[in-house]
C-alpha cells in the first residue's frame, strides 16, 4: 500500500497550505454531504481521488477497508484518515472536526428548535431533491472502485456473496471479516500447506432494541451520558439502525431519559442534516443537557475514532507490504464494496418512486459523467430543485 499512499505524502507546498485545504474540503463536506456514510464516501472519493489526486483508487480502497474493520462512524473516520495523510496530526484533527462541525451546530440549531416548540421543522422537500442525486454519486464511486477492487473471479465471486449476505441481513461485521479471510487464505494457500487453519472467532456485540420503557428514571448526570456515548462510540459497527438500537437500549429502556418518539425523532435530524449520522448523539445530548449536554454527547461518541485512526494510522501503510495483510486487504475492500451495493439497493428503492426522481437522477449523471460537475454543485443543485417543486 505504500506505494498507493505515501506517494502521496510527497505532497506539494508547505504545511499550512496542505492544512488549509483538508479545513476546507471538509468543512464544505461537513455543508453539503447528504446521504449518509455510503454517500459521503462517493463524495469523498469524487474529491480526493478524481479531482485532488491526493491518493490513488487503491490507497482510497484500503483505507476505506481498514475504516470499515473499526468501530465508529465510517464516514468521520475517513475524513480523519484523509486528514492525517494530507497534513499529518493536525489534518487528522481537523479533517475530522471540520466535518463534524457543520452537522453538530445545525442539529443544535434544531434541537433548539424542537426543544421550543415541540416539533421538527420540514425538511422533506430539500431531501425530495437531493436523494436521487445521491444514489447517482454513490453508483460512479462504486464503478470506479470496484474497478480495482474486483481483480478476478476470486474477489468477483466474495463480492457477489457478500451483496447476498446483506440482503439477509448478515452482520455487516462478519461479512467483512469472511471476505477478508477467504480471499487471504486462498491467495496464500501455498504458505497454509501443511500449518493447518485454526477456526477464528469473531466478536457479536450484543444489540438489544426491544423492549418496554424504563419502569422508572434514573436521574440525569452529565457523567453517565457522556460515558455511555463513548461506549457506544468505541464498539459500534454497522449502520444507523445499530445505532438506534444501542440508543434505545441505554437512553429508553436501560435509563429513562428518552422516550420513543423523542428516539425516532433524534435519528431523523442525524438522517436530514448533512454529515455524519452520529450528530443524532448531539440532538439527544441537547434535549437532556442543554449545550453542554450536547457537547458532551458528540465528544463521547466521536472521541474513540480520533483515537482509533491516530494508532493505526501508522500501520495502515505497512499493510499491502504483507502478503498475508494484502490478502485480508483485498477482501475487505471488495466485501466493503459489496455492502455499499447492497444499501444503495435500498436506498434506490424508497428513492425512485416516481418520474420526477428518474429524470433528476439522469440529468444529475448527465452532470457528474459527461461534464464532470462537481458533486457538491449537483448536491445543492438537487436541493434547490427539491425545494421549488415542493413550494409550487
Amino acid at each position: 500500500m505504500s506505494n498507493h499512499v505515501e506517494q502521496q505524502g510527497d505532497q506539494n507546498g508547505p504545511a499550512s497550505k496542505r492544512l488549509a485545504e483538508v479545513v476546507l474540503l471538509f468543512l464544505k463536506l461537513g455543508l453539503t454531504a447528504f446521504g449518509g456514510p455510503a454517500a459521503h464516501i462517493a463524495i469523498m472519493h469524487d474529491e480526493v481521488v478524481k479531482r485532488r489526486r491526493w491518493l490513488d483508487e487503491r490507497g482510497f480502497l484500503d483505507l476505506l477497508g481498514v475504516t470499515n474493520l473499526i468501530p465508529g462512524p465510517n464516514s468521520t473516520e475517513m475524513a480523519i484518515h484523509i486528514g492525517y495523510l494530507r497534513a499529518g496530526y493536525p489534518g487528522l484533527i481537523l479533517g475530522g472536526i471540520c466535518f463534524m462541525l457543520p452537522a453538530v451546530l445545525i442539529t443544535i440549531a434544531l434541537a433548539w428548535v424542537y426543544v421550543r416548540y415541540g416539533a421538527l421543522p420540514e425538511a422533506g422537500w430539500l431531501l425530495y431533491g437531493v436523494k436521487p442525486v445521491i444514489i447517482v454519486i454513490i453508483l460512479q464511486a462504486l464503478l470506479g472502485l470496484g474497478k480495482k477492487a474486483v481483480k478476478g473471479p476470486l474477489t468477483a465471486i466474495i463480492g457477489l456473496l457478500v451483496i447476498a449476505g446483506g440482503f439477509f441481513d448478515i452482520n455487516q461485521l462478519v461479512l467483512l471479516l469472511a471476505g477478508g479471510l477467504v480471499v487471504m487464505a486462498i491467495e496464500n494457500r501455498q504458505r497454509l500447506k501443511g500449518k493447518g487453519l485454526y477456526a477464528l472467532l469473531v466478536p457479536v456485540i450484543p444489540v438489544s432494541g426491544a423492549g418496554a420503557s424504563a419502569a422508572y428514571t434514573i436521574p440525569f448526570s452529565s457523567t453517565i451520558l457522556f460515558l455511555k456515548f463513548l461506549k457506544i462510540g468505541a464498539v459500534l459497527y454497522g449502520s444507523g439502525y445499530v445505532l438506534l438500537a444501542f440508543l434505545h437500549a441505554d437512553f429508553v429502556t436501560g435509563l429513562g431519559w428518552l422516550t420513543d418518539k423523542q428516539l425516532i425523532d433524534a435519528v431523523a435530524i442525524g438522517q436530514i442534516t448533512p454529515g455524519p449520522v452520529f450528530t443524532t448523539a448531539t440532538f439527544i445530548g441537547y434535549i437532556l443537557g442543554g449545550v453542554p449536554g450536547s457537547v458532551l454527547a458528540t465528544i463521547g461518541i466521536f472521541l474513540p475514532s480520533f483515537i482509533i485512526v491516530a494508532i493505526i494510522s501508522h500501520f495502515v501503510t505497512r499493510l499491502r507490504n504483507s502478503p498475508w495483510a494484502a490478502g485480508l486487504l483485498d477482501g475487505v475492500n471488495v466485501a466493503s464494496l459489496g455492502l455499499m451495493t447492497t444499501v444503495t439497493w435500498y436506498l434506490g428503492t424508497a428513492t425512485f418512486v416516481n418520474p420526477f426522481s428518474i429524470v433528476l437522477a439522469i440529468v444529475a449523471a448527465v452532470l457528474l459523467l459527461r461534464f464532470r460537475v462537481n458533486s457538491t454543485w449537483i448536491i445543492l443543485g438537487g436541493a434547490a430543485v427539491g425545494l421549488i417543486k415542493g413550494m409550487l
